[in-house]
């Protein structure tokens, strides 16, 4: 998609005068511009980001088509449009108007998407939605409007925080998500369960999420979570505490360390931890497994 046309060069296939611009501010994924338009007829080839419209003064008849539908409305202060990323379209409207684009990366919505619903996502399409009346949508880009305008502290993050769950809003009223499929045989090489056997085993006494484990294999959370179960038959989690477990068995039964060493060691929060976990799976405390083994 390499077609595909970034925000500051939209004025050269919409011209109007800019109002306001995030330019400059330091955002990430995340862009404001807000216009004033004429009466126009033009076509809008792909844009590379996610396309919020609000509109902000005027009011005017629309016409949009994408491929060969067309959809008409009347637009004014409080509307929203829709526009899916690398989605060529064509707009008409009559009167002169003032609007707000609130541009959102494909990055962004898929990360948002796959944190979400705890899955990789392939793609996210935006409805093909010309009029939407939703005050949290409208509220969210007046929110990001507002800050570029202020350029108060922190504005980098707020727009971040605020982007982020109007991202949220829109995959629950207006996206489609697509998802790739696990292969039916479990997605785990005989290679890869060696390879995050080994990484487990060499930081059971560190922190080990599940995004660190699947970063080792470059996989997402979801899928290697779903594969390593296919492989091991137990999620991940389960794995690790069980292996920690098992070291701190052998640390009891062979070593002096303090118990409170050996839970600091093994990767358990602190004794008490490591006491419920051990007494859960063996029935009995670490201190009496201690003295029955010495």
């Amino acid at each position: 998609m390499s077609d595909l046309i970034a925000y500051p060069d939209l004025p050269d296939f919409v011209p109007g005068k800019v109002l306001l611009a995030s330019d400059g501010l330091g955002w990430k994924n995340v862009a404001l511009r807000s216009y004033h338009y004429r009466s126009q007829d033009v076509i809008v080839p792909a844009m590379r980001d996610f396309t919020l419209v609000g509109y902000r003064s005027g009011v005017t008849p629309m016409q949009r088509r994408f491929g060969t539908r067309w959809t008409r409305d009347t637009l004014g202060p409080g509307a929203v449009s829709l526009l899916t990323r690398a989605q060529r379209a064509h707009w008409t409207w009559d009167e002169p108007i003032d609007v707000a684009h609130v541009y959102l990366s494909g990055d962004l919505v898929a990360e948002v998407a796959s944190e979400a619903m705890d899955c990789a996502v392939s793609q996210v399409t935006l409805d093909d939605v010309l009029r939407a009346d939703d005050p949290v949508m409208a509220h969210a880009m007046e929110a990001i409007a507002a800050e570029a305008q202020s350029e108060g502290l922190g504005g980098a993050l707020y727009v971040d925080a605020v982007a982020r769950g109007l991202i949220v809003h829109l995959l629950r009223r207006y996206a489609s998500v697509k998802m790739p499929g696990l292969r039916r045989e479990g997605a785990l090489s005989a290679v890869q369960e060696r390879g995050i056997c080994e990484f487990i085993e060499e930081n059971l006494g560190a922190a080990l999420d599940l995004a660190a484990m699947a970063a080792v294999l470059g996989m997402a959370p979801c899928r290697f979570s779903r594969a390593f179960r296919r492989s091991f038959g137990r999620p991940p989690y389960a794995f690790v505490t069980a292996r920690r477990l098992q070291r701190a068995k052998r640390l009891l039964a062979c070593s002096a360390l303090p118990i409170k060493a050996v839970a600091a060691d093994c990767g358990f929060a602190d004794q008490a931890h490591l006491t419920r976990m051990f007494s859960a799976a063996f029935g009995e405390t670490p201190a009496v497994f201690r003295r029955r083994m010495q």
